[in-house]
């Protein structure tokens, strides 16, 4: 879910995992913590969108020979 164009909201990901909204928080700290670049936006009247925007190996240099 949070690897889609339109990411995903608070609401959706506690709906399809049965997480609490905590959890939920925790969890997207955890990738932050892990070197996943989570964006969030405004969606509408639908509320915060989360998405992953690049995961560790985009955001690893590449190695020089």
């Amino acid at each position: 879910m949070l690897k889609r164009g339109k990411g995903a909201t608070l609401n959706e990901i506690g709906t399809s995992t049965q997480w609490q909204t905590n959890s939920i928080r925790a969890f997207l700290t955890r990738l932050r913590k892990k070197g996943h670049v989570i964006t969030h936006e405004q969606r509408g009247d639908e509320g915060k969108t989360y998405r992953i925007a690049q995961t560790p190996d985009q955001n690893a240099e590449p190695e020089v020979s």
